[in-house]
């Protein structure tokens, strides 16, 4: 299979609404059904290729849905030089599908050229604030547009940092003009693992640097007596994280919320009644403020 090359996209601004991550398993279903969502976010790196079944469904479902690009692999936070090629592809790509949004990652996962298959946490400490932002401003430079930041979720913290995680995530877009992805399942999963207030987490932030939320569902690990949330993305959002989305749409307002499902991916009627449950917070604050 083939993807197309004819196709010119215009930019679709993601509206605030809800949306869901497209996966390889519903490719078909998306292209079929057409469901009823507002948004897909797509995996940038998995459409690095010159052709194939991922760009022949990324381009039939950008036909029909906004697109955000989320990046996983770009390592931010690594002392490695940035990796051009991988720049470019990601800026082919963006000139191609013209998504809403652009994302990557607050953390690294790259050493000596080296590259791991997780998102490993940074020392939250002046001088990694200063080397984030400069590989932050670096990126927005060479792709010529605006990105976003999602913040991490966490099972160790560093003995030498010296910046709570909120205040070093949000410098890094007052810093940069970079805007803000509030993981809203991270916040609850690093706060549980770490102790720390997540409501204090979400009231910090400006309102103004947020352009997007994620949700998400969590494992829970016991060892020994000691419980560890685990980001997943391989089950329903929990109670808590809903209601931590709640409090988040009070202060930020709506904004485009995605409902992530990595592992264990379920049909998609599911995903969709996710997405369906996070449109529904949304309609209810626009009515409040109405």
């Amino acid at each position: 299979m083939q993807s197309g090359s004819s196709a010119t996209f215009v930019s679709t601004p993601i509206p605030a609404v809800a949306g869901i991550g497209l996966r390889g398993p519903h490719y078909q279903a998306i292209v079929d059904q057409k469901p009823d969502v507002g948004w897909l976010e797509a995996h940038t790196e998995n459409y690095f290729g010159d052709g194939g079944a991922p760009l022949f469904y990324l381009e039939k479902c950008r036909e029909n849905y906004p697109l955000s690009f989320h990046g996983v692999g770009l390592s931010l936070g690594s002392v490695d030089p940035i990796n051009l090629d991988h720049l470019a592809k990601t800026k082919s790509l963006i000139q191609r599908f013209q998504p809403g949004l652009i994302s990557e990652h607050l953390s690294w996962g790259s050493i000596d050229g080296e590259h791991f298959n997780d998102l490993l946490p940074m020392p939250y400490t002046e001088e990694a604030l200063a080397h984030f932002c400069e590989r932050v401003d670096q990126t927005q430079e060479f792709l010529g547009c605006q990105m976003l930041v999602e913040n991490p979720s966490s099972y160790l913290s560093f003995s030498h940092s010296t910046i709570p995680e909120w205040e070093f995530f949000v410098e890094i877009a007052k810093r940069t003009g970079c805007r803000l992805v509030v993981d809203v399942n991270n916040i609850f999963v690093s706060a549980q693992n770490h102790n720390f207030d997540a409501d204090a987490y979400i009231d910090f932030i400006p309102p103004d640097l947020v352009g997007e939320i994620h949700l998400a569902g969590h494992a829970i690990n016991t060892h020994d007596t000691v419980k560890i949330l685990i980001d997943d993305h391989g089950s329903v959002v929990s109670d808590s994280v809903w209601t931590l989305f709640v409090r988040a749409i009070g202060r930020f307002g709506a904004k485009p919320s995605l409902v992530e499902w990595d592992s264990n991916i379920p049909p998609l009627e599911e995903l969709l009644a996710e997405a369906q449950t996070a449109q529904g917070i949304l309609d209810e604050c626009r009515a409040l403020v109405a």
